[in-house]
């Protein structure tokens, strides 16, 4: 279920099947809810008008959005994501509001996609879906799956799998993101079951200088697809200089004529 014109808008936008929407008396006079509406419309989905109070009951929310809408959601497979450089795995995070942020996480960072291993919050829970932004219409989003099945199916296609620890693990900042690279986080109290724990191939840790014990997990997936981004796009960006000469290198001041007369280095004749 999207709730809410400018979600709808990314659903259609993204070319996500809607299936049908309903509109309280309240959106009818709003217009972001009749634009949005009007496209609905065009692609000749059925638009429902509901009675005073309606949307209140089957809302999940106290002050919900005057417009829902029933979308279809079609789960990837790995074999989807299994080209990518990058991809999540989340294993056991129940919070919906915590799986929908990673997700859109992982949108904005140009992660691969996103893996929700059993146990994990359903990704169509409206709370994910809202919390999300839409970017769960944007990347491939696989559902279920046991993890250790998940990890070794990754690993056989070339992903190191790295998983998040409190303390004793290697600093996030230093880690080489730039390879093939699977990072799994787990649930929001106990972090990695032993079994999955066991099955990385590296740990690493974000040092913390308060007295905090630890991140949200959805904080802890920003943190670390952003380094794996920076580092990503720094080493693009020193591969690209690399191949440029020596005088393509030069400043644009270095690059200006001589002048008229003037030898290479700059110097007048004698």
């Amino acid at each position: 279920m999207v709730e809410g014109p400018e979600l709808l808008g990314v659903a259609l936008d993204a070319g996500a099947q809607i299936e049908s929407v309903y509109v309280s008396p309240e959106g009818r006079a709003s217009a972001p809810v009749a634009a949005v509406v009007e496209r609905v419309f065009a692609t000749g989905v059925r638009v429902f008008d509901l009675a005073g109070g309606v949307l209140e009951r089957v809302a999940d929310t106290v002050s919900p959005q005057p417009v829902i809408a029933v979308v279809e959601f079609s789960p990837a497979e790995l074999e989807d994501i299994e080209g990518s450089s990058m991809v999540m795995i989340c294993v056991d995070v129940r919070d919906p509001g915590n799986v929908g942020t990673m997700i859109r996480t992982a949108d904005a960072a140009g992660i691969g996609g996103v893996v929700l291993c059993n146990g994990t919050v359903d990704p169509t829970n409206p709370k994910t879906v809202r919390s999300s932004a839409g970017s769960i219409f944007h990347i491939p989003v696989v559902a279920g799956g046991a993890a250790p099945a998940v990890v070794g199916a990754l690993r056989d296609k070339g992903f190191a799998v790295v998983g998040t620890v409190p303390r004793g693990g290697i600093d996030y900042a230093r880690f080489d993101w730039d390879q093939k690279v699977a990072v799994v986080f787990g649930n929001e109290s106990s972090g990695l079951t032993p079994e999955v724990a066991q099955a990385l191939d590296h740990a690493v840790t974000i040092p913390m200088a308060g007295r905090a014990e630890s991140l949200n997990v959805s904080v802890s997936a920003a943190v670390l697809c952003f380094e794996a981004a920076r580092q990503v796009r720094t080493a693009r960006s020193d591969q690209a200089r690399s191949t440029i000469s020596p005088v393509d290198q030069r400043s644009p001041v270095d690059q200006r004529p001589s002048p008229t007369g003037a030898g290479d280095d700059g110097t007048m004749p004698q």
